[in-house]
């Protein structure tokens, strides 16, 4: 090839190479939106039903002596929502009726209380409340059946002496 037929393209591709692209539309400029006062960052809430889920489960392992002992000790304490709930838990735990309704009077003046300190246990107490109520119907028909048996055993003495008899 000759320098003649290699020339025009040669000099296309440099013209090509040189001419710069179109230049770009400029973009707006956003402005952000003017702040009036700065941004606090909360720091987290700390968690209080978590250490009274834990005591709950201290409580689950203690006899009835040491229940009692426990519920004295925080019966001489402050009555808090928390002291409150602790002793509730204590009450709820010594499988006595009286006991358990007590119990749910506490949780219920918790779960109903109007103090700031009470707020966050409000939920736990409420659960607890209905734990009660829950156990102690339980109590009722349990008594109920108790019932129904002396009366079906004594029933059953009678129809045994009628039997003996006759014989």
């Amino acid at each position: 090839m000759n320098a003649k037929t290699l020339l025009p393209p040669l000099l296309l591709c440099a013209a090509c190479m040189t001419q710069r692209p179109p230049p770009q539309p400029a973009l707006p400029t956003i402005t952000p939106p003017a702040v009036s006062a700065p941004i606090t960052i909360l720091p987290a809430p700390i968690d209080e039903v978590g250490p009274l889920l834990a005591y709950h489960q201290s409580l689950r392992k203690m006899t009835q002596g040491e229940l009692l002992k426990e519920l004295s000790g925080l019966s001489l304490q402050q009555k808090t929502p928390k002291n409150l709930l602790q002793s509730g838990m204590v009450l709820a735990l010594t499988r006595s009726p009286a006991d358990l309704a007590r119990a749910q009077a506490q949780f219920d003046a918790v779960a109903t209380s109007s103090e700031a300190d009470a707020t966050p246990f409000k939920s736990l107490a409420q659960m607890l409340s209905s734990y009660c109520a829950e156990q102690r119907r339980l109590y009722d028909h349990v008594d109920k059946l108790n019932t129904q048996l002396k009366d079906g055993q004594r029933k059953n003495e009678q129809l045994n002496d009628m039997l003996e008899a006759l014989k």
